[in-house]
């Protein structure tokens, strides 16, 4: 049997699961901070600066649906 290559591998791991994120405790990164900027002041949000990476990234999902600029790209 071969070894698992992930480099090769048609399996995707960039689907994973915020919640399943073994980074995702640590506060956010600076780009999930300034899109997560530009989205709160697009929907109407405020923005918590004190987010993890793993609730930052749910958090863009979910203002990403709500953005009409975002709709209008897709």
């Amino acid at each position: 049997m071969a070894t698992p290559d992930p480099k090769n591998d048609n399996a995707s791991n960039t689907e994973k699961d915020p919640a399943e994120w073994t980074t995702g405790g640590e506060p956010m990164t600076g780009a999930q901070g300034s899109y997560l900027k530009t989205l709160c002041e697009e929907t109407g949000h405020e923005l918590d600066a004190g987010l993890s990476k793993a609730d930052a990234s749910v958090l863009i999902d979910k203002l990403r649906g709500e953005s009409d600029r975002v709709k209008a790209e897709g």
